[in-house]
């Protein structure tokens, strides 16, 4: 059997991270389809970007047409696409960056898995907190009404897959406030600006 030997690069993440004067972390956004995650990380991307930050957004449906392209929706699928992302984001870590993960991440476990391979201070679960019926209500990629209609269909939020965070680091609601509003928590809340 073929054994794997890591590369250990003599350039630290902290020297990536010293040269683009930040601390590299992930920021994880975790909640049901139409929470409004994807908005929030585009938001915070932008105020990070304007505050001189360097920054990558790691988006759940854009991972799903690209490397996790071959992944389905069971279970099992849908913890391996946890997996890869919370690799591939603590590549970007690793790389100096701030990286901010939209994924639904539906199950404790997984998202258990992604904050174990970071350090303690590096990874930040936010729980996009927006009611099922407000999810319901928004619906824009027609994933609750199909799910109604097709009992095949496990649709996250609708048949108690989604496993509510029991201790994010923040938990934010996109139903009443607007979504500036609760990126400015955020903001304030790791970053103090």
């Amino acid at each position: 059997m073929y054994k794997i030997y890591p590369y250990k690069n003599k350039i630290t993440k902290s020297n990536r991270s010293r040269i683009k004067n930040q601390s590299s972390i992930c920021i994880w956004l975790t909640g049901r389809s139409g929470s409004g995650k994807s908005t929030i990380a585009q938001m915070l991307e932008e105020k990070l970007i304007a505050n001189g930050k360097h920054t990558y957004v790691l988006d759940g449906d854009n991972l799903r047409s690209s490397i996790n392209k071959d992944l389905k929706f069971s279970k099992t699928d849908r913890i391996e696409n946890i997996r890869r992302t919370a690799e591939i984001a603590k590549m970007f870590v690793d790389a100096g960056l701030i990286v901010i993960v939209a994924l639904i991440s539906p199950f404790s476990k997984g998202r258990a898995y992604a904050k174990n391979i970071f350090a303690k201070k590096e990874f930040f679960e936010i729980f996009i907190n927006t009611p099922l019926s407000t999810c319901i209500q928004r619906d824009n990629k027609n994933l609750y009404k199909s799910s109604k209609k097709n009992k095949k269909i496990n649709s996250i939020g609708l048949r108690g897959l989604y496993e509510e965070p029991k201790k994010p680091f923040l938990s934010i609601s996109t139903k009443n406030n607007d979504p500036d509003f609760q990126v400015n928590k955020i903001l304030k809340k790791i970053f103090k600006i």
